[in-house]
């Protein structure tokens, strides 16, 4: 029951995050892909990096004991997925929301347990 949790735990958290920028650029109809003016850049980052941080969050309520590892798990979900994606892109293709997320949104995911922690 502990390990259906935990799975339960990360995945929810990577879901919230990933449902979230999924439904915020087929509202927004933009392509994550492609390049973007840096103020739609500044912006999704910051939305991704509150999603990223709800599912760590999020994570870290569900999880059976271990918050911390938890987050991290969704961080490394986070990180696992850009870098794969980075990888597939054509050249041709803009590559700053997986850098972004890479760089910003999973490490808000890893953090959510901690500033949790202190409030």
């Amino acid at each position: 029951m502990k390990l259906f949790r935990s799975i339960a735990a990360v995945l929810l958290g990577y879901v919230v995050f990933a449902v979230s920028a999924g439904l915020l650029f087929q509202v927004l109809h933009a392509n994550p892909h492609a390049p973007q003016s840096p103020t739609f850049m500044a912006g999704t980052t910051v939305y991704g990096m509150a999603f990223a941080f709800l599912g760590g969050l999020i994570a870290t309520r569900v999880a059976p004991g271990r918050p911390g590892l938890h987050a991290q798990l969704v961080s490394i979900v986070i990180a696992a997925g850009a870098t794969a994606s980075l990888f597939a892109s054509p050249a041709s293709d803009a590559t700053w929301s997986q850098w972004a997320a890479l760089l910003l949104m999973a490490p808000s995911a890893a953090v959510a347990p901690f500033v949790a922690r202190r409030r």
